[in-house]
């Protein structure tokens, strides 16, 4: 099996400088060496590694033991990607032979874990069956839960028997009195609990067992859905008291409630949260927390980088008829983890290096200038279609955008905006001019969108709507790209402090 190229990153001229790179670097310099050595290969706890580490989801753990109203789990529902989806659940062998082949036949893949389509601690049996064949079979992969703890506390010390140092907490409340808006009901001791008394059991239990795990020294990452207008405002609150009971990562993600998914919510007209309000609110956090800002929502059974899922590869019928040579493939796979690694090292070297007199730099507040001047330059959105950590997606390709804020600090992850193909073939493009219209409306409040390559009639759009179109920096790092575009930016006189974008004024 050959293995796949990694693309080199370019060169540092016009990239970061000393210091910080953005959220990224900021995030793992705060680390301990063994913590960063944990996560740096885990795409849901490093922001590095999801531009080079695939996860996948089995789908095993169907029975749950609360009701949320966010939640609808759906059967055979291909296109839709939120949690809880999934196509077809899966025994504990099926789901082992599943996980073998995707690592087989895909290398960077570093991550199981089950997350539903129902709660897997409410499935012990499934749940642990499969962490058991695999602890025996793929030694090579990380195990990973995701749960609403309500049980978790009766299996910590299961949990670590199989060498699971990554599990998740849906947390969304630390008050009974929201979370009963939020849970209409539990199952608790053999019978369902309502209203108040349900959502301070749930509670309770949540930060008992978050307690417990980090005692046992788990890594815990807290997510939390932001709901509006329920626990919006609560939410700062529950990221400060998850990071001083040890949580490590917290994702705040914003509630899903179209009214065709056939939630609660959904029925009775709850709204979503706007890009702005979500990012408002995981910044309200992040003075307190690590902040994830890369989370996709992904399906219970998802299959890939995060951002694709490649599941309809490896239905029960196609995995049944490959051949699987595990023993050759962990090879592969050790080999490729080393280029990764070696890869990510020399990135991380780069962005901490002191620049050379000849090398273009990012322009930053010098140590010189009084600490009252204002900063250099407003902070500015971009949109980047982005493949591997680099700005190598075509505008009418791309199915998401990741959303950076570049500033005098250096550039931030700060989101990302899932789109449809502006043109995928003669059938699809009828409906183009719909499509490139929901993509415009996603990125209002980008200024510029980095990309490959793009048409000259949406180049046209995106101008007309105020968002600069940039197909200047085509397989270049996202934040050395983004951090030239802004220097641009700063050097033309566009981004003087207190300036208004135009399309905004």
């Amino acid at each position: 099996m050959d293995l796949p190229v990694i693309e080199p990153s370019p060169p540092a001229a016009a990239g970061c400088s000393a210091g910080s790179c953005g959220s990224t670097a900021r995030q793992m310099d705060a680390l301990s060496d063994a913590v960063r050595a944990r996560v740096q290969d885990h795409p849901c706890y490093s922001e590095d590694a999801h531009h080079y580490f695939a996860r996948m989801h089995v789908a095993v753990a169907p029975a749950c033991n609360i009701q949320c109203h966010y939640c609808n789990r759906k059967y055979d529902c291909a296109n839709e990607s939120r949690p809880g989806v999934v196509s077809e659940v899966l025994t504990p062998d099926q789901a082992v032979r599943k996980t073998l082949a995707v690592a087989a036949t895909i290398p960077q893949m570093s991550v199981l874990g089950i997350a539903g389509p129902g709660d897997p601690l409410a499935n012990p049996a499934r749940t642990f069956e499969t962490f058991r064949q695999l602890a025996l079979k793929a030694p090579d992969i990380k195990l990973c839960v995701s749960t609403n703890g309500l049980v978790l506390p009766d299996y910590v010390e299961e949990l670590a028997r199989y060498n699971i140092d990554h599990v998740t907490i849906t947390i969304n409340c630390v008050d009974p009195a929201v979370g009963a808006r939020i849970y209409p009901w539990i199952f608790w001791k053999n019978r369902r609990v309502f209203g108040h008394e349900a959502a301070a059991i749930l509670i309770a239990q949540q930060q008992k067992g978050l307690e417990m795990l980090t005692a046992r020294g788990i890594l815990v990452k807290v997510n939390s859905v932001l709901i509006p207008g329920v626990n919006d405002a609560h939410l700062p609150e529950v990221s400060k008291i998850v990071k001083a009971k040890g949580a490590f990562l917290h994702n705040v993600m914003p509630l899903i409630a179209e009214a065709e998914h056939g939630t609660f919510y959904g029925v009775m007209g709850q709204r979503s949260p706007q890009p702005a309000e979500l990012k408002a609110l995981q910044d309200a956090c992040a003075g307190d927390m690590n902040m994830m800002r890369h989370c996709r929502q992904c399906r219970a059974d998802a299959v890939g980088l995060l951002g694709e899922d490649r599941g309809a590869e490896f239905t029960l019928d196609k995995i049944e008829a490959m051949e699987i040579d595990y023993e050759a493939a962990m090879v592969v796979r050790a080999e490729l983890r080393a280029q990764i690694a070696a890869e990510l090292a020399e990135k991380r070297a780069r962005a901490h290096a002191p620049a050379a007199a000849t090398t273009p730099q990012v322009i930053r507040i010098q140590p010189h200038v009084a600490k009252s001047a204002p900063p250099v330059g407003r902070p500015v959105l971009m949109a980047v279609a982005a493949k591997n950590g680099l700005v190598a997606v075509h505008f009418g390709h791309a199915r998401e955008f990741l959303v950076y804020e570049a500033s005098a600090d250096g550039a931030r992850l700060v989101g990302h905006r899932k789109a449809e193909s502006y043109c995928a073939g003669d059938e699809s493009c009828g409906d183009a001019e719909a499509v490139l219209a929901a993509t415009i409306r996603a990125l209002a409040d980008c200024e510029v969108v980095l990309c490959s390559r793009i048409g000259f009639e949406p180049w046209g759009q995106l101008e007309a709507a105020g968002i600069q179109p940039n197909g200047e920096y085509a397989m270049q790092a996202i934040e050395e790209a983004v951090m030239a575009v802004w220097n641009e930016m700063l050097a033309a006189g566009k981004l003087a402090v207190g300036q208004i974008a135009a399309k905004r004024a």
